[in-house]
């Protein structure tokens, strides 16, 4: 299982890539934020459900910190990379968007790699560890998000775009991507950390005690 997750992470990120860079629609925030959520909350966790176990092997000290600075490298990365400077600088610049989407999926395997670690430990604070990183990361990208959608003017461009094959305002295009950002995104991690939240509910030595 961990080696067909990681075979399709994999080619679902060639994809993702390879449309981003042949296809012309950079400019669009609709279709940055489809392959920016494809790469960090669709592709990452595949990959880091058959990456985590042979890489990830902190010491059991480590593993109650390690998913919040996780959490933290990817609010920096995302946030970072959607002020108005470094969209432009992304859009514009074939070495812009490289240097983007390699920090989201460098940012996304940190995250999602440390809390399955975490989530797999035997400490049930090493595993409540896991679980806060995803959600404290569902709430960062739900505020990013939801900032983006109810901003009053768009931060991008003013000139209208076309998104697989629709036309959209600057403002639509910002609202639709705001909107992705939410559903795809902020959902992913919260259904991460609810997952390994039953987990540490479901131990049989928790209920014990």
């Amino acid at each position: 299982m961990r080696s067909f997750c990681l075979a399709i992470g994999t080619l679902l990120l060639a994809v993702i890539w390879t449309a981003q860079f042949i296809a012309g629609w950079r400019g669009s925030v609709t279709a940055h934020m489809l392959a920016h959520m494809a790469v960090v909350a669709v592709a990452s966790p595949l990959m880091a459900v058959g990456l985590a176990p042979s890489i990830i092997r902190p010491k059991a000290s480590t593993l109650i910190g390690l998913p919040i600075w996780a959490s933290l490298v990817e609010l920096v990365v995302v946030w970072g990379w959607h002020a108005p400077v470094a969209r432009r600088w992304a859009d514009g610049s074939s070495l812009g968007m490289a240097a983007e989407q390699a920090s989201f999926l460098m940012a996304g395997l940190f995250l999602w790699m440390s809390c399955l670690a975490a989530g797999r430990a035997a400490r049930p604070s090493q595993r409540a560890a896991g679980t806060v990183g995803l959600l404290l990361t569902s709430m960062h990208m739900t505020l990013l998000g939801a900032l983006l959608a109810l901003s009053p003017r768009p931060l991008y461009g003013d000139e209208n775009v076309t998104c697989l094959g629709l036309t959209l305002t600057a403002a639509e295009d910002q609202q639709v991507g705001a909107v992705v950002m939410l559903l795809v995104g902020a959902a992913s991690y919260l259904a991460g950390g609810v997952v390994l939240l039953s987990g540490l509910l479901a131990d049989p030595d928790r209920r014990a005690a």
